[in-house]
């Protein structure tokens, strides 16, 4: 493995704390929380902490017995594994390529088994596959900013793509359908996050990764969710896409429904309202066949068909459709930045109804979430609510 230029333990409180996804700043106030009142009221100002934070990580200083107990405290770890410990294998491949560390998800024996695949690619195994299956599963489950798991994802991607270009032929494909899934994830991530160019882009990788995989159905669902990257000018596009992935396979009933919801927003945008309830239609009974059995992570739930749904009402103008969805499905078991979007288009639907105190009410509720979560999609929806005044006039909710 190759060497580093910092101590084994500065190279540790690093994985730990970008493991977490933690920021220096917020590290340092993990570090006054596990503080007693005493001593909390003896640390530095945060800015100042940060900059001690960043001196132990380069190796520059080293934590004196009171902050090696915080932090210790704050990483829920003992002493001996912070500072000392044998991990060292485990810590410079996570050091070293910014994969992050998931503090007790893998036994040590696996970690050090990926640590030597990534140090040679041709070792790779399906003990490899599993370690970044279980990785992606963890992070698609997790309630983070979505700027955040591109932050954490795009390392993943990159440790994945060079297994799939240098391990051997038994894992080979398997590491591909991963990178084009990974993609099609951090596409969605900046979607949310408000960034349509790096939406595509890595639209376009997935797609790509799928195609050279061979996974019909895979580049099926990368086609359908590129239709969710919906260009508002362009719905005949959207509608393309949508068909163009049902064109690409035999579609188990949830990508299908997928593919339904997103036609249904192309033609909602292009005002047909006969062909948006067809689909919806269509694409609810998908919904309700049984036995959709797929070895991916797709998100066609019912929750989000639901949210589908009302925002092609809202799109249509027909507020009290949207309205009724929306109330009688509330957000629920979401990431947080999905919430604030369904809210963000409920305060549209009240605003189009002219229920005006309850659309500001739950706008107030969405921005509060939107800005906590990162949500940028959110905040554009928000941008596009029109509060009725009392004589019927209309003003722009400012952000």
């Amino acid at each position: 493995m190759v060497d580093i230029d910092v101590p084994i333990w500065a190279a540790r409180l690093r994985v730990l704390r970008r493991g977490r996804l933690w920021s220096h700043r917020e590290l340092g106030r993990r570090l006054a929380d596990a503080a007693d009142e005493t001593s909390r009221d003896q640390l530095p100002a945060p800015e100042t902490l940060s900059s001690m934070i960043r001196l132990w990580e380069n190796g520059e200083r080293r934590p004196d017995e009171s902050y090696a107990e915080l932090l210790c405290r704050a990483f829920g770890v003992a002493e001996a594994d912070l500072f000392v410990g044998d991990a060292a294998g485990t810590t410079l491949w996570h050091y070293l390529t910014g994969i992050p560390l998931q503090a007790g998800m893998f036994t040590a024996e696996e970690e050090e088994r990926t640590g030597r695949a990534i140090e040679a690619p041709q070792r790779a195994d399906e003990g490899t596959v599993r370690y970044f299956q279980a990785t992606l599963d963890a992070y698609t489950r997790t309630d983070l900013r979505p700027a955040d798991l591109i932050h954490v994802l795009r390392p993943v991607f990159a440790g994945i793509e060079e297994f799939h270009r240098e391990a051997g032929p038994p894992v080979r494909r398997a590491f591909l359908m991963l990178a084009a899934e990974n993609a099609e994830l951090i596409s969605r991530m900046h979607h949310e996050a408000g960034d349509s160019d790096g939406a595509l882009a890595w639209s376009d990788e997935a797609i790509r990764d799928a195609r050279e995989a061979a996974d019909a159905l895979l580049e099926a669902y990368a086609l359908a969710q590129r239709g969710g990257l919906r260009d508002i000018s362009d719905p005949g596009r959207l509608v393309d896409l949508a068909v163009a992935a049902r064109e690409r396979a035999h579609l188990p009933p949830r990508v299908d429904a997928l593919s339904r919801d997103h036609e249904a927003q192309g033609h909602a945008l292009a005002g047909d309202v006969d062909m948006c309830r067809r689909r919806l239609e269509e694409s609810a009974q998908s919904l309700a066949e049984p036995g959709d059995e797929t070895p991916y992570r797709f998100d066609s739930s019912a929750e989000a068909h639901n949210a589908l749904c009302a925002g092609c009402l809202v799109d249509l103008g027909q507020a009290g459709g949207a309205i009724e969805i929306l109330e009688h499905e509330p957000p629920k078991a979401q990431p947080t930045y999905v919430i604030a979007y369904a809210m963000a288009r409920m305060a549209h639907a009240y605003a189009d109804a002219h229920e005006r105190e309850r659309s500001a009410e739950t706008a107030r509720q969405a921005l509060a979430l939107a800005r906590r979560s990162g949500a940028s999609r959110a905040l554009r929806e928000l941008a596009r609510v029109q509060l009725p005044r009392q004589d019927t006039r209309h003003r722009r909710i400012l952000l």
